[in-house]
C-alpha cells in the first residue's frame, strides 16, 4: 500500500463516465478514508470551478480545487491563487480571436464566465453550459469587468494543432494548451495543473512523491509528470501514457475509484 497523502484527479475523461456520472457512495466511502488518514483530494481541471464543484454537491468544501489549468486555486474553502492575464493581453488576444471569424471563445473570469453576441452561435452558447455552468451573454468581452483567468477557443476540429501552433509562434503573453479535438485554453505562462498543485503541496507539507495524479488528456502531462505516482487512463492518448508510470482502466470503468481502492487497501 503507498504512502498517498494527495490525489488529483482530472473530471472529463477521467473521473467521470461519458454521461456525466460517477459512482457517488464508492467515491465517499474512498473519501471519508482519506479524511482518516490525513489525505487530500483535489479535483484537477481545465474547466470552470463552478462547474466542477456541482459535481459535490453538499461537500464541495470536503475537496480542493485546482480549476481553468492552474489559474484557479481553492484549498477547501479557502481561495489561494487567482491568474489573472493583465488587461493589455486581454485586449490583444480578443482582438486576434475577433480576426479569426471562425474561432468561437468563452472568456472564463473569477466570478463568471462570457461569450460575446455576434461571435458565438446560441445552440453552441446552451452547449457551452456544460461545461461552464456561470455563463453569461455580453455585448463586448471588452467591456467585461471581471479578473480573466483564462480563453477557451472552440476551432475547427481537424485544424486544432495548426492553431494550436500558430497561437505559440503569434500571441505573446499566454499558452496555449489543448486536448484535441478542437479545444484550446490559454492561460498565463507558468499556470497549470501541476503549478497549482505545487501551491497545494507547499501550504499543506507534502512531497510530489506522496501525491498520485490521473489523467487522459494533454493538459494532464505536467501534474502526472511532477506526482510521484502518475496513472494515464486506459483511454488516454499516446503521450500521456508515455508520461505516467502507470495505467488504469477506463473512466468507463471508473478506473480512478479502482486503482485508490487498490492503493489505500481498500
Amino acid at each position: 500500500m503507498a504512502d498517498i497523502k494527495m490525489v488529483a484527479v482530472d473530471i472529463d475523461g477521467t473521473f467521470i463516465r461519458r454521461d456525466y456520472s460517477f459512482d457517488v457512495d464508492r467515491f465517499r466511502r474512498i473519501l471519508a478514508h482519506m479524511h482518516e488518514i490525513g489525505a487530500e483530494f483535489v479535483v484537477s481541471s481545465g474547466n470552470q470551478y463552478w462547474q466542477l464543484r456541482d459535481y459535490f454537491p453538499g461537500y464541495d468544501e470536503e475537496l480542493s480545487f485546482v480549476a481553468e489549468n492552474g489559474a484557479y486555486v481553492k484549498d477547501h474553502a479557502d481561495v489561494v491563487f487567482v491568474g489573472e492575464i493583465d488587461h493589455q493581453t486581454v485586449l490583444d488576444t480578443i482582438a486576434w480571436i475577433d480576426a479569426r471569424p471562425e474561432i468561437e471563445n468563452v472568456m472564463s473570469c473569477e466570478s463568471c464566465a462570457y461569450a460575446e453576441r455576434g461571435h458565438m452561435r446560441d445552440w453552441f452558447f446552451e452547449f457551452m453550459k456544460t461545461y461552464y455552468h456561470r455563463l453569461e451573454w455580453t455585448d463586448s468581452l471588452r467591456t467585461v469587468e471581471d479578473r480573466v483567468l483564462k480563453f477557451a477557443l472552440s476551432v475547427p476540429q481537424e485544424r486544432t494543432y495548426e492553431y494550436y501552433d500558430e497561437i505559440r509562434a503569434t500571441l505573446d503573453g499566454l499558452v496555449p494548451t489543448t486536448s484535441g479535438h478542437g479545444a484550446i485554453d490559454l492561460i498565463t505562462p507558468g499556470c497549470h495543473k501541476a503549478s497549482g498543485l505545487a501551491r497545494l503541496a507547499k501550504r499543506w507539507g507534502i512531497d510530489p512523491a506522496d501525491c498520485a495524479a490521473f489523467g487522459d488528456g494533454g493538459n494532464d502531462i505536467e501534474m502526472l509528470r511532477w506526482c510521484g505516482h502518475g496513472y494515464a487512463m486506459a483511454n488516454a492518448d499516446d503521450d500521456v501514457k508515455a508520461a505516467a508510470n502507470a495505467i488504469c482502466p477506463s473512466n468507463e470503468e471508473q478506473g480512478v475509484l479502482t486503482t485508490l481502492e487498490e492503493l489505500f487497501g481498500l
